[in-house]
């Protein structure tokens, strides 16, 4: 399915020496992309929510309030983010968009921008340059219209990420093609992630924001690794509009379908993880009830290191819900997990544990898809959060990701 195109976008990821050769990036060191359209697109982002947002975040909110029915490109670079770098990188963002504007041929603000990387440091401007003009020759050629065009370019916006992430759905005669990075700094209200989806469908810019901010809720901001939010957290839709309208309520669920799948790959990615871990909370008195007492579980240090030693350490949940500030019955609280599909496992009725098999849950949290379901015994509301185990790994990662 990730092989699908979307007629009237090219692309191109290259190498232009912001990133280190080394074999934490696969010994190929792309790190500037390019995604261009071949017609004007109505466009909509959702962006961090960090007070210390990067310059191209600063840039992209602009450039889409003043023209978000003319979009033709994205530019993302990686390592890095151009963040916490003041007047020289807003300007700086400024100019990585007139340079992919002047060497495609495109009108001026037309083009948005991304980063990813280390906080702090000055953009390479030289090494940018060579590197738009190296991607935008790649994106008229052949290569640019196929398959290898577009892992290229998923491929050129990883940082730590150990793979690309790609995902794609067709509704009705319309096409959905998502890309994101994102390893590590992931937490609801966005992550250290980008994320482009491009679509033939046309959808005027008021309402693809609309379905974008409810599609992000369902799936950027229902994932954490870490319970960190990064500065540069964006989200882009480009719609071309090649394919004509399409029905508003199928096309929120495609571009849902496409974010939860891009979400939840970027978790199973997530910096140092053995395990993914589904965090589903019911019998809640609200969905942000729901969705809060989720998140408290979902980025406690206690629960995440018991899953990653093995541990089913019922209590560790129990208490991380308590502290979440929600709505809840204790004598009403019941517990299960779950793991690679199977079915649940009970080890909590009436908010105390029952005689149950404590091989069996410590067998369960062997498995490396996990699920926690925790009923609070206030309603009838619920919400899932997806997140990843705490090892030794993550440590290591990012005690030296500047080293």
């Amino acid at each position: 399915m990730t092989e699908m195109g979307v007629p009237g976008f090219r692309f191109a990821g290259v190498a232009c020496g912001l990133k280190p050769q080394t074999a934490a990036y696969g010994g190929r060191a792309l790190d500037l992309a390019l995604i261009v359209s071949d017609a004007p697109c109505a466009a909509a982002g959702v962006f961090t929510q960090n007070r210390f947002p990067a310059a191209p975040v600063l840039y992209d909110r602009e450039a889409l309030q003043a023209n978000p029915a003319a979009i033709r490109a994205v530019v993302i670079n990686a390592g890095n983010a151009n963040a916490c770098t003041g007047e020289q990188g807003l300007a700086d963002a400024q100019r990585m968009a007139a340079l992919a504007e002047a060497e495609l041929g495109l009108p001026a603000g037309s083009a948005l921008v991304m980063s990813t990387g280390v906080i702090g440091l000055p953009l390479q401007m030289d090494k940018v340059e060579a590197g738009i003009r190296d991607a935008a020759g790649l994106a008229r050629s052949e290569t640019g219209q196929s398959g290898e065009g577009r892992m290229l370019a998923a491929q050129a916006i990883m940082t730590t990420d150990t793979q690309p992430k790609l995902a794609a759905r067709q509704v009705g005669g319309t096409s959905l093609l998502g890309m994101a990075k994102g390893a590590a700094m992931i937490h609801p209200n966005m992550a250290t992630m980008l994320a482009v989806v491009l679509t033939d469908a046309a959808v005027e810019p008021a309402a693809l924001h609309a379905t974008l901010r409810q599609a992000v809720e369902r799936s950027f901001n229902a994932i954490s690794v870490d319970g960190d939010t990064s500065t540069n957290d964006t989200v882009l839709v480009l719609a071309n509009g090649l394919a004509g309208p399409v029905e508003p309520a199928a096309f929120e669920a495609a571009l849902t379908e496409v974010c939860t799948d891009l979400a939840q790959q970027i978790v199973r990615d997530a910096e140092g993880a053995s395990k993914f871990v589904t965090v589903r909370v019911s019998g809640a008195a609200s969905e942000p009830d729901a969705r809060q007492a989720a998140q408290t579980i979902a980025t406690s240090l206690l629960v995440k290191t018991a899953v990653y030693g093995g541990d089913p350490n019922w209590g560790r949940v129990l208490a991380a819900a308590g502290r979440s500030s929600v709505e809840l019955d204790p004598a009403r609280a019941a517990l299960w997990f779950a793991g690679d599909g199977g079915p649940e496992y009970q080890v909590v009725a009436a908010g105390a544990p029952l005689a149950y098999d404590e091989t069996e849950a410590a067998r369960i949290f062997t498995c490396h898809d996990l699920l926690i379901h925790l009923d609070l015994g206030a309603g009838a509301a619920e919400a899932t959060v997806w997140t990843s185990d705490l090892t030794h790994d993550y440590v290591s990662l990012n005690a030296h990701y500047r080293t």
